[in-house]
């Protein structure tokens, strides 16, 4: 748990700098292909320092087709979405709505795994899965201007990263076995890179070369929840990957990126902050991660 909501913090980073970068008229493209372009030799130096690099030349040797799948569904289509959505929303309702991964995990777990006991609901599990479900909504329904089509755009854009980070997360924990975080964080954003090279081109054709300013946005991004968050989070669900329950309270504690989001984007960016209504919403989410870490010690 508390790898979980170290993660969270660092992960908000994301929020607050995408929503300025897109303010300040930056490409979401560039703002999405960037993070990755420079995690990759961030995390290929810090592998390297450990001598694990041949490790994760063999893996990805051996399953080319399904790192390249898979990280693409886990990295691209997580990030390349919650960028696009920071055009339409503020950071902290894009945050808000990103909790649905929480419920996508769970149900998602029939799906992903074979054993029964992995693709087992608690029937616990799935009701706080609710309770975060209605935090996130009372949250959005406070969304600056309220629910036009922009935000409703947003909205759509981010639960598509809701669902592909779990099924990328999970998914890479069964390919990736014989790798330790920093390897399959590695792996998984070389599988990705493809999806960040077009990605770019099209933001190229579109808006031009990115600005300093959005390089530098990026590369803080790329540090923050890039390299440290991402390690902490997998290296936090790697360690509980056969319980579900452990794993969706671990999953629940992102939910902590709304409040820090909430705080520090008004504050820092001087947009909207959240009204009543949302931090009724923001306190509903946290309660729900309360229970989630009540059942998970369980």
């Amino acid at each position: 748990m508390g790898l979980g909501l170290l993660s969270a913090l660092f992960f908000s980073v994301s929020f607050v700098a995408n929503r300025g970068l897109s303010v300040s008229g930056g490409a979401w493209e560039w703002t999405a292909a960037l993070r990755y372009l420079i995690t990759l030799p961030v995390f290929a130096a810090l592998v390297g320092l450990r001598g694990g690099l041949r490790p994760v030349g063999a893996a990805l040797r051996a399953a080319p087709g399904r790192w390249l799948v898979w990280g693409t569904v886990g990295f691209g289509l997580f990030y390349a979405p919650l960028c696009f959505a920071a055009d339409s929303a503020p950071g902290w309702v894009v945050a808000a709505v990103w909790q649905v991964t929480i419920v996508c995990g769970m149900v998602l777990a029939p799906v992903l795994y074979r054993d029964p006991a992995r693709r087992r609901i608690p029937p616990v599990a799935l009701v706080l899965s609710l309770v975060v479900l209605g935090g996130v909504a009372l949250t959005v329904l406070e969304a600056p201007g309220g629910l036009g089509w922009s935000v409703v755009v947003g909205v759509v854009a981010v639960l598509v990263g809701a669902v592909a980070y779990p099924v990328g997360n999970r998914k890479s924990m069964d390919l990736g076995g014989g790798l330790d975080t920093f390897q399959r964080v590695l792996a998984l954003t070389v599988g990705s890179l493809p999806g960040w090279v077009v990605l770019a081109v099209v933001g190229g054709v579109r808006t031009g070369l990115p600005s300093g300013t959005q390089v530098a946005g990026t590369a803080l991004v790329a540090l923050s929840s890039g390299v440290v968050a991402t390690a902490l989070f997998f290296a936090a669900t790697r360690r509980v990957r056969d319980d579900p329950v452990h794993l969706a309270a671990v999953e629940a504690t992102q939910a902590g990126e709304v409040v820090f989001v909430a705080v520090a984007e008004p504050l820092v960016l001087g947009g909207a902050a959240p009204g009543a209504v949302a931090w009724l919403g923001i306190l509903v989410i946290a309660l729900g991660v309360v229970g989630y870490a009540v059942v998970g010690r369980g």
